[in-house]
């Protein structure tokens, strides 16, 4: 499929509130200097809707968007010169409007076999953003594409040292219930803004150097969805309990955690297979703290409260059954939160550094040997995405990250279901979707064709 997309209006929109003086600064947190500088795009695209025109839902999505950001201040200013802050001036976010060649139908047909077509609604150069123009573009980047005969792309962009998950995926929840129910800007109210004075943002050069990702700039990446269903899971899940009984495993597992399992151990046996020996592999799978440390945060808490949490294989000490798995995850992941449970702030800054010195630096980690395999886990279940209803029903579909490192993005599916968009290099996705655990749990939603890192538009 041969997309055009012609760009019809780019503006800014402010809130439609004025902020306050005293809010007019707002202050980053030690846990937002550690996100990447990168804007991490959602997007979701929505079928015709019915019951109004085009114009008026033009007009609701605009005002509401207004709206909201009288709540959500931060997202509409700048970073300021020593990045540790926000001018929250009301300069506003970046509002694109398109429209693309083909009608919406023919669309979600063709992206099932092909999902590369969903990045070609990213806003134009939102990934090779340098260093000065990431600080002065918006925190918030939104692009509406308009389908031939109807139905739409929304493509919403956060800065990550801004927004973590929760807060954009919270960010869009209650954006879009603005949008259907007309809630007007004063009764608006769903986060906290104090992170920053809780847990204020450090010199990091005295505490542990920048996170870094290595990035293969000349890998072909490719995606594909897969599905696995409740009855699946079930089985699994009993599977695992019986062994729980016979005394291998200590606890009854998660949904999260035995899909976590399974999409590990089997990029685990693709670098053997690649390599022609079992290598190290390390996960990195963020955990939202909020709500499981002591400090007096709120749970909807704006800005970034997630830590990687590392979780380490090593051949000939670990072994590889999947309740072995199993128990590695839910053991490393506690023991992240544990770490950050109790203590100062200052504690747990000193907790962190510690983690990722050793992880980014460490001989045996660090991002310095390629005798390490790498990749991100994510679980974004229990988030809100999909009920995202702008007054046009639920997305028809989703899609998440950049496509830039080897990734696993779970979200809930229905019916107590489970989809992974997972994210590869194309030699490795070849063995992957060909692994044994993989094919016996999980059905392919969508085909992927070869894509270049960080495509032009």
């Amino acid at each position: 499929m041969e997309l055009n997309l012609e760009f019809i209006s780019t503006k800014l929109i402010k809130p439609s509130l004025p902020t306050p003086q005293h809010l007019k600064n707002y202050k980053l947190s030690f846990f937002d200097q550690l996100a990447e500088r990168e804007h991490m795009p959602l997007l979701l695209f929505y079928p015709h809707g019915n019951n109004e025109n085009d114009d008026k839902f033009d007009e609701k999505f605009e005002k509401s968007l207004s709206r909201i950001l009288s709540h959500v201040y931060p997202a509409a200013g700048r970073l300021s010169r020593d990045r540790c802050s926000i001018d929250c001036l009301d300069q506003g976010v970046t509002f694109i409007k398109a429209k693309v060649n083909c009608q919406f139908d023919d669309f979600i047909n063709q992206v099932q076999t092909d999902l590369n077509l969903a990045l070609f609604f990213f806003p134009q150069g939102i990934q090779d953003l340098k260093d000065a123009d990431f600080d002065s573009t918006p925190p918030v980047v939104v692009q509406v594409t308009k389908f031939e005969c109807g139905g739409i792309a929304i493509s919403i962009s956060a800065s990550h040292p801004v927004m973590d998950g929760f807060t954009n995926f919270k960010f869009v929840y209650e954006w879009a219930k603005v949008c259907k129910l007309g809630i007007p800007a004063e009764e608006i109210d769903f986060l906290s803004f104090d992170f920053g004075e809780i847990l204020p943002a450090r010199d990091l050069s005295s505490i542990f150097p920048n996170r870094v990702y290595p990035e293969d700039l000349e890998a072909k990446f490719v995606a594909k969805r897969f599905f696995i269903d409740e009855l699946t899971i079930s089985r699994l899940r009993d599977k695992l309990s019986g062994e729980m009984n016979s005394g291998e495993l200590s606890f009854k597992p998660s949904r999260v955690e035995i899909i976590t399992a399974i999409l590990w151990r089997a990029l685990i046996r693709v670098s053997e297979a690649k390599h022609g020996y079992l290598r190290r592999s390390l996960v990195f799978f963020p955990v939202n703290l909020r709500g499981k440390i002591s400090l007096p945060l709120k749970e909807n808490a704006f800005g970034n409260y997630v830590m990687d949490a590392p979780i380490q294989f090593v051949p000939g000490k670990n072994k590889m059954e999947l309740h072995d798995f199993v128990t590695l995850i839910r053991n490393s992941v506690q023991k992240a939160i544990d770490a950050c449970a109790i203590g100062s702030a200052d504690d747990i800054v000193a907790t962190v550094a510690k983690t990722y010195k050793e992880i980014f630096v460490s001989k045996e980690w660090g991002t310095d040997n390629d005798e390490v395999d790498r990749c991100i886990i994510s679980s974004l279940c229990k988030f809100p995405m999909q009920d995202a209803d702008f007054g046009r029903g639920k997305p028809n579909l989703m899609h998440f990250g950049l496509r830039n490192f080897h990734s696993c993005w779970m979200y809930d599916g229905e019916c107590g279901s489970i989809c992974v968009q997972v994210d590869l290099k194309d030699t490795y996705m070849s063995l992957f979707e060909c692994d044994s655990d993989i094919k016996a749990c999980t059905n392919v939603l969508a085909h992927q064709d070869l894509i270049q890192v960080k495509p032009s538009l």
